[in-house]
């Protein structure tokens, strides 16, 4: 009996620390366009690259920090159709990130996220984006930076309004969901959130459709961290 209940407490073990492990080779083999053949190195840095978009990270989650310059505030112009404050001259910075519903949407701190919600994203929910806008940032940390020449930025930029679901007559999709701050929102978006794909996994899709490489599956935070550090860090 013992040996038994030792065996169904050691396969969730194991399965975590096979995940971690899949997790840490899936950061280190490189995808994308660029990716095959290029040695594992920091690259120099690109002058040709003057596009620079920012990931911040929370304890589990990385969004992407966008400055609203005038060709980011033409292609979310759907964004201010729906209700945030894209074409507001003091509006400076767009934050996006995508998530399961059940977790990401719990206001609050992660202690209010209930196990419920925790299984339902695990085993599969309908993933939603969070989008907020952001003015001045005046001690803006030392973040770290993806950048784009500017055929990856527009695919970039591309990858990123196609994640969101549409309805053919209302476009975008807000939903009826209390946001983390005054001005951000939710949306419904494309893809199923699980295990497998996750918050972190769709950041790396997203640098892939622009061209540039990065780990081919990268669904934990140190995941982004590595990759970043091989493949995007000058």
């Amino acid at each position: 009996m013992k040996r038994w209940i030792g065996r169904a407490l050691g396969l969730p073990i194991a399965f975590l620390f096979l995940y971690c492990l899949l997790a840490l080779i899936g950061a280190l083999i490189p995808a994308g366009s660029q990716a095959t053949i290029t040695p594992i190195s920091k690259a120099p840095v690109n002058k040709s690259r003057p596009n620079a978009v920012q990931l911040v990270s929370g304890p589990i989650h990385y969004d992407f920090l966008i400055p609203l310059d005038a060709q980011v505030r033409a292609r979310f112009q759907f964004l201010e159709e729906a209700g945030l404050p894209i074409a507001d001259p003091r509006s400076r910075w767009l934050v996006i990130g995508w998530g399961a519903r059940s977790f990401y949407t719990t206001t609050g701190g992660y202690q209010d996220v209930t196990l419920k919600a925790v299984i339902k994203g695990a085993a599969g929910d309908h993933s939603v984006l969070r989008v907020d806008v952001l003015g001045t940032l005046p001690n803006l940390p030392d973040l770290p930076k993806v950048r784009f020449d500017a055929d990856e930025y527009d695919a970039f930029l591309e990858a990123l309004t196609q994640s969101f679901e549409r309805d053919e007559a209302q476009g975008v999709l807000r939903l009826p969901l209390p946001g983390f701050t005054q001005r951000d929102a939710f949306f419904a978006a494309k893809g199923r959130f699980h295990l497998f794909q996750t918050c972190n996994t769709w950041v790396a899709r997203m640098i892939h459709a622009s061209g540039r490489r990065f780990g081919i599956w990268t669904p934990l935070p140190y995941s982004i961290r590595l990759s970043h550090a091989l493949y995007l860090d000058s």
